[in-house]
């Protein structure tokens, strides 16, 4: 002990928080010790020297924001929000990687605790800190007044050699450079080694001279040990504005271990038992008590709660004096900050009227987005290097941009100037990162962001849209050319098997439209969806405008199916059930089949999600389980509509790849047409009467 007290403070704390995390991960016996070893001093020093946070109050809008994107080092995480103060009890560190604990082995968003986005597959939290650091620079440009800097915080984050080496982690870099964030931070732990091998054996580039042709700034601190130049470092990051940092910071990995410092063993293994003995004795630790937290380590970090709370009170007064200020200004903010819609806010959204030859929902999506845009301020995207394809551009409404890079009349840019208040994110071809970034932009209460691509490209952003949906977070997909039917550039990018795919991620609602007005309820749906992200799946093709007089209301798709057209008081024979274009189709060969004295019901069934959220009553008064005669059309694989048509039922599908050639010609192709429509209705009914 006499060691111990002898250490300095700072050294304590350090070791306090190594401990804390192998112990953790021993009494798992499952875990990345690795990390937290060779990581916790540049962690220590960002935490207590820099870190804007206030461990009472996690959702505090004006704190600086920390994304731990070497999410396998979570119980790094778990030290740091534990030791400084947030509301994570010393039982739930104990409890790390068991059920029901809130210390999952990979961070998941818990704002409560101070977890800021779901982390683990690598990059993804790379590209959450830029969407984070494009919202604090969006905010500050729309709110902030001289004399009232109300959005004033820096986004930092921890990344590994992983981050670095996904594709992802190079397309956010790449765009973040480009934007010039200067107030985006991020540590690297530059200790040379991944799950299974050095370094050595595949990733030698110069990363530091990789970064900086994207355009950031980049330090080399060659001892992960040494606090002084890690404080220097970050104090140099925060002094440059122009530019993200990123600090490469060589550390060890398993530091202290003495058999596994260095080895791929300490990232993804427990020490063992006799190891962590070793690592205590070698770092000067008790070694017999497990969880020991010394008496001046917890003083010195407790300080981070007064601390925090004087900051946040300040932001408070300061925060009123604005509102008393700038009213309008002030009022705007408070509605977004806590997350309410605008009222009245979709009072421009238009009712289309009927049209036989209609418009492509991708372009009644556009209209739309043009409707209510105006009136909510946080709805903030862009599409990937796609605007004139998806009809995503907000117009009049500016380019998200450092204004140093408007040179004249650039082309592609948006009516509106170039700033960072612009709402248009040119994301360039870069999905995957799009995907990532959103949901950064999302964290932030109030920001509703969007992306827009082809649905077959949805295959690049899949990783980020299955966090979204496990994040709880709004992001709003547009996804466009949702079929065969977009002809001509053929089976590379006609989607077929991506609606099933979709659907496949739990808490996602994927709404596929059928017309423009109900393209139109299920942006409405979109919007009003705090919780979940929605995915919209939109034509290339013209579709027909419904008569509404005739047809049901469009507003069924906020219940995900509907009786579009029915029976004259008369149990149906057969239920024909369509998404999207194919709804047409079934109108069509409703009336074909009626011709014939065959009792058909009409179902537009636009999204499974909200259609399973309804009670069991509704869905049953929607699809008879007494009519077993079903058929189902939708241009994409029949996988999941078993469920719909029943083991009576039938589909109309695509089981293979698309072909090249005009729409209407592969739709013929394929089947989906009038006639053929008809024909497999009257082969269900008779093979049901048999």
């Amino acid at each position: 002990m006499k060691q111990l007290e002898s250490a300095s403070l700072d050294e304590l704390c350090i070791n306090t928080i190594r401990m804390l995390s192998i112990d953790a991960v021993q009494k798992a016996n499952s875990g990345h010790p690795g990390l937290p070893l060779d990581a916790a001093p540049m962690a220590y020093v960002l935490w207590m020297r820099y870190l804007k946070h206030n461990p009472s109050n996690p959702e505090w809008y004006d704190r600086d924001r920390f994304v731990l994107s070497a999410g396998h080092g979570s119980m790094l995480l778990y030290s740091l929000l534990h030791l400084t103060g947030y509301p994570l009890s010393i039982e739930q560190i104990k409890q790390f990687r068991q059920w029901g604990s809130v210390t999952p082995g990979h961070p998941e968003r818990n704002l409560k605790i101070g977890v800021e986005v779901t982390t683990g597959p690598l990059g993804q939290g790379f590209g959450n800190g830029v969407g984070m650091a494009i919202a604090e620079a969006y905010l500050a440009k729309r709110y902030n007044r001289p004399d009232f800097k109300i959005i004033d915080h820096f986004t930092y984050g921890l990344v590994s050699d992983g981050d670095l080496m996904e594709g992802i982690g190079s397309e956010a870099a790449s765009l973040a450079g480009h934007l010039k964030l200067g107030k985006l931070i991020y540590l690297y732990d530059n200790n040379h080694m991944t799950l299974s091998e050095s370094t050595q054996l595949s990733f030698t580039e110069d990363r530091a001279k990789r970064f900086a042709a994207y355009g950031w700034h980049t330090q080399v601190i060659e001892d992960g040990n040494d606090l002084n130049a890690i404080d220097h470092a970050l104090q140099l990051a925060r002094e440059e504005t122009e530019r993200p940092s990123l600090i490469l910071v060589r550390t060890h990995i398993g530091y202290g271990s003495p058999h596994k410092h260095d080895t791929f063993e300490a990232h993804g293994s427990p020490l063992g038992e006799e190891e962590v003995k070793l690592t205590k004795q070698n770092l000067n630790w008790p070694v017999e008590t497990s969880f020991y937290i010394p008496k001046e380590a917890e003083e010195h970090f407790h300080q981070s709660i007064d601390r925090g709370k004087k900051t946040e009170e300040a932001w408070n007064d300061k925060l009123a004096a604005y509102e008393k200020e700038y009213p309008e200004l002030g009022k705007e903010f408070h509605q977004l900050v806590t997350g309410k819609l605008t009222p009245g806010w979709n009072k421009n959204i238009p009712e289309f009227s009927p049209n036989t030859k209609g418009m492509s929902t991708r372009v009644a999506s556009g209209k739309v987005m043009q409707a209510f845009n105006p009136n909510l301020p946080g709805f903030v995207g862009g599409s990937a290097d796609l605007n004139p394809s998806t009809h995503t551009e907000l117009k009049n409404f500016g380019n998200f941009e450092n204004p140093s890079m408007a040179v004249g009349d650039i082309q592609g840019s948006v009516e509106g100037g170039w700033s960072y208040s612009g709402r248009n994110l040119h994301y360039g071809v870069r999905e995957h990162a799009m995907g990532a970034i959103s949901n950064g932009l999302a964290t932030f209460k109030g920001i509703i962001p969007f992306t827009a691509t082809f649905l077959v490209f949805s295959d690049y952003m899949r990783p980020p849209i299955r966090l979204a949906a496990l994040s709880k977070l709004q992001v709003i997909y547009v996804f466009t050319h949702d079929s065969i039917g977009l002809g001509e550039d053929g089976p590379t990018h006609q989607p077929v098997e991506h609606l099933a795919n979709l659907r496949a991620i739990p808490r996602l609602i994927v709404i596929r439209p059928g017309d423009a007005n109900e393209t139109a309820v299920a942006w409405q749906v979109a919007i009003e969806t705090r919780h979940s992200p929605v995915a919209l799946i939109l034509t290339r093709q013209n579709v027909s405008t419904l008569d509404r007089k005739q047809f049901a209301s469009a507003k069924g798709v906020r219940r995900g199916a509907y009786i579009l057209s029915d029976t004259s008081n008369a149990k149906p024979s057969l239920i024909l059930i369509a998404t999207g274009s194919e709804v047409d189709l079934i109108i069509a060969a409703q009336k074909k089949l009626q011709q014939r004295n065959i009792l058909v019901r009409v179902v537009s069934m636009p999204s499974w999600e909200l259609f399973e959220a309804q009670s069991q009553e509704y869905r049953d008064s929607v699809l008879p389980p007494t009519v077993s005669a079903r058929l189902a059309v939708e241009a994409g694989i029949s996988q999941g509509w078993e469920r719909y048509v029943g083991d009576q039922g039938d589909m109309i599908s695509v089981e293979d790849f698309g072909a090249s050639a005009p729409g209407e010609v592969v739709m013929s192709e394929y089947g989906f047409t009038v006639e053929n429509v008809c024909k497999r209705a009257i082969a269900l009914l008779k093979r049901n009467k048999r």
